[in-house]
């Protein structure tokens, strides 16, 4: 799996999309990383002996997309009493969620990802696998061995992430220049 610091990163990069008025409540960004990273909840399996490759255990049920379909209804539907169109904020928190799924299909270890489980229980790895498994526990991740992974995150997602950030932020800024000149003739002509 990658890192929780890597789901949480990613899925603050998606919340970005969210509305103004989502991105100014803190409650919107407790959502997003609490929907980044809660597919992982399977990992509890580990010590109660659920098997690997079962349905319930990691990287079963909780990665896949009717997961992330249910648990983004759900949230949404606590969050959203006052939005007008609630299906927005289930679609960013589907996709937030999702994006655990694929991270984790990018890594070169474990089973692979039940992307269609419960209706097809065969698990699947992205063709592109750059990630390596992160260590599960704390006292593992914190390793020589965790923080080589952590960089190796830092390489192939975090910085590919923050680049097509930056270059949203540069369309989004020389879209509002272009607009100002036509802004400025409209108003000068009336």
């Amino acid at each position: 799996m990658a890192s929780l610091f890597t789901h949480a990163f990613v899925g603050t990069a998606f919340g970005q999309a969210g509305t103004s008025d989502w991105r100014k409540d803190w409650r919107f960004w407790g959502l997003v990383i609490v929907c980044s990273i809660l597919p992982d909840i399977d990992s509890i399996g580990f010590h109660l002996g659920i098997p690997y490759s079962s349905f319930w255990g990691h990287r079963g049920i909780t990665h896949s997309l009717t997961f992330a379909a249910i648990l983004a209804v759900c949230v949404a539907a606590g969050f959203s009493r006052t939005l007008r169109r609630p299906w927005r904020l289930v679609l960013l928190l589907f996709l937030v969620t999702a994006t655990h799924g694929l991270l984790d299909a990018m890594t070169d270890g474990g089973l692979g990802i039940a992307f269609f489980s419960p209706f097809d229980l065969q698990r699947y790895f992205l063709p592109w696998r750059p990630i390596h498994v992160s260590p599960i526990g704390v006292g593992r991740f914190f390793s020589a061995r965790g923080l080589r992974i952590l960089w190796s995150e830092i390489l192939s997602v975090w910085l590919p992430v923050l680049a097509i950030w930056a270059l949203a932020k540069v369309i989004q800024v020389l879209r509002r220049l272009w607009r100002k000149p036509t802004e400025v003739l409209h108003t000068t002509s009336e």
